[in-house]
This record gives structure tokens, sequence and C-alpha cells, in this order.
């Protein structure tokens, strides 16, 4: 390190209270106009950081990683995923990486819970009819959507953010089943009322819903493939507030349009910030910009964890959030 105050490049806006208590901590560039850095300025920053705050709209590939210089030490990563980031590439060039687990858990698990409400209930097809100006009055056979009372939810992935999911969903009368690659303890599978599926193929084929809450790792990249699509029945909805990696999207879309599926609710994308014309040609889908952790208060916590990594970093001490290996 070459100071007790780090250099640290951040590279989107962050929240005014974390990024006050970043400058006065450390020694930073920050992006006040939240430009998303070109991969030349992310090469440009790694070659002159001592930590680099990126985002999950950043690339830290090999290729910058291949640029950085020797006193870079430290990505503190603002955000839970990591998928971003060549883990590997970081290893062999021994730079630490961290990330900001367990913040965002409850907004996200709110925001799953919203899309399946909002897609079971048509509620975005609702609003656009108002806002059109086409609603002549309430009618006996208007607007059915489906109650979502007594079916069954198949959760992608019982983590942090399914649990989560799973508590609410018990609320709402749904019957919990989930898919993992081992099954949670004994006394949380009791609490949660939940039913583990050792095949997710058998597991997509019994749901009305699915949720998908795992992370994108190269084992997960099209886990829903277009195989394992064609198992939904034809009244089931999935939800992804995940990563859109995870869904076979061009297939997806291929299922709404014929109607081989009843509809789906995306917070996120295979090929976001683009999205693909024909899915917001459809009205059976309610679409999200990747909103699912946006709240005031998981944004100030995730700063906080970025700030506590970076600052037990230069303290000399392992950072609390280190995903470097266990990731791997």
């Amino acid at each position: 390190m070459r100071s007790k105050r780090p250099f640290v490049i951040v590279t989107r806006k962050l929240p005014d209270p974390i990024e006050t208590r970043m400058m006065e901590l450390f020694a930073c560039r920050l992006n006040l106009d939240d430009k998303p850095l070109s991969k030349p300025e992310l090469i440009a920053a790694v070659e002159r950081a001592d930590v680099l705050v990126p985002t999950v709209t950043d690339r830290i590939d090999a290729e910058v990683l291949a640029a950085a210089g020797a006193a870079l030490k430290l990505i503190a990563s603002f955000g839970t995923g990591v998928d971003h980031v060549d883990l590997a590439a970081a290893q062999r060039r021994g730079i630490i990486v961290t990330n900001t687990p367990g913040v965002l858990t409850e907004d996200t698990a709110d925001m799953t819970m919203a899309l399946i409400l909002a897609v079971s209930r048509r509620l975005a097809e609702g609003e656009r009819l108002i806002r059109s100006g086409g609603w002549t009055g309430w009618g006996p056979t208007s607007m059915l959507g489906h109650r979502i009372w007594g079916k069954r939810l198949g959760i992608v992935g019982m983590g942090r953010i399914g649990m989560a999911l799973a508590r609410r969903a018990k609320g709402f009368g749904l019957a919990v089943h989930y898919h993992n690659r081992r099954p949670v303890p004994e006394e949380v599978e009791s609490v949660l009322e939940a039913t583990y599926w050792e095949s997710l193929d058998q597991m997509l084929a019994h749901m009305d819903i699915v949720s998908v809450n795992c992370p994108h790792t190269p084992a997960t990249y099209h886990l829903l493939s277009a195989r394992r699509l064609r198992l939904l029945q034809p009244q089931a909805i999935l939800v992804n507030t995940a990563r859109g990696e995870i869904v076979d999207e061009e297939e997806l879309l291929r299922l709404l349009d014929l109607r081989a599926i009843a509809g789906a609710g995306l917070d996120v994308f295979e090929h976001e910030p683009a999205i693909d014309p024909r899915l917001r040609a459809l009205d059976n889908v309610v679409l999200l910009p990747h909103m699912g952790s946006a709240t005031i208060e998981g944004r100030l916590a995730m700063g906080d964890k970025v700030i506590i990594n970076i600052k037990t970093f230069a303290d000399g001490h392992r950072p609390p959030d280190r995903v470097l290996g266990s990731m791997l």
C-alpha cells in the first residue's frame, strides 16, 4: 500500500453519505456524473488504484486485470454478485475481492414477491389500461388473473434470498418447494414448511410459480435451459430477480409468445441493459429495470460494507467479506 490513505477509484455514483465518508477515510476519485466506465477507462483505473470499487455494470475481466498495477491489491465490489469479476484472474495476481453479502436479502425477496403478485394478478396490464384511457368500468369478467393462495412455488436456490422469499410465500398461502445443491438444515426446512427436490427437472414440471434465486456462476449459466423451460406447465409463471444469464431468454420468449407458459416477471435480462424488443411487446410479462435491491436503506448498507472492507484491509487485516477462493 502506498500510504495510510489508500487511493480508491469508485466506478459509479454512490449515495452521498457513503461518498462523503469515503472521502474522509481514503484518497478517492469518485464518478460524480455516474457514467459507466468504458473498458479503456477501467484499464486506466486498475493501473493507478490501490483499491477499485466497481459495481455489477463493470466487467472486470482477465484483460482488465492484466493491466493492473502493482499497487492494486483489493477489489471491493459494491454489490452481492461477483460474476462481473474474473475471480481466477484476480487470484493469480494476488488481488483480494470482496462483496456486500446479506444486506439486500429482504429487499430482493420483497421485489420477488411483488413480481409474483404482479404477474398472477395482471397488475401491469391493469395499470397500462388505466393510463391509456381504455378502461370503461368494472365488469365481472374483466382483467381476470389467478389467486396465488394454495399454489405451488418452486424456489431455484435456497440461499439467503430464497429463504426470505419462502417466509413471505408462507404468509400468502403458497406451498413452498425448492431445489438447491443440497437440502437446507431440517430445522430450517421445518420452519419454512419447505419440500426439497433433488431433481430440478422434476420440480419444474410440478410447479405453478418458479422463482430464480441462485447466483450466476459458470455452473448456473442457462441452468434453466430450453429443455428445462419446456418442462413448465402451461399455467406456470417464471420470476427472475437473480441474473438474466441463468435463464435461456430466447426459449423463454418463445414459450411466452406461444402462451405455452402463462407469464413471467423479470427484473434481470440476459443481455442487459439491452432488452429484446419482443419482450417489450408481450402483455404477459412484467419487466423491471434491475431494481430488486434498489432501496435507500440497502444501498447505504452496501456502502457501509464496502467501507469496512477497505478500512479493514488498509489496516492490515483480513476483510470480512472476502469472496476470492470461496467462489471459485
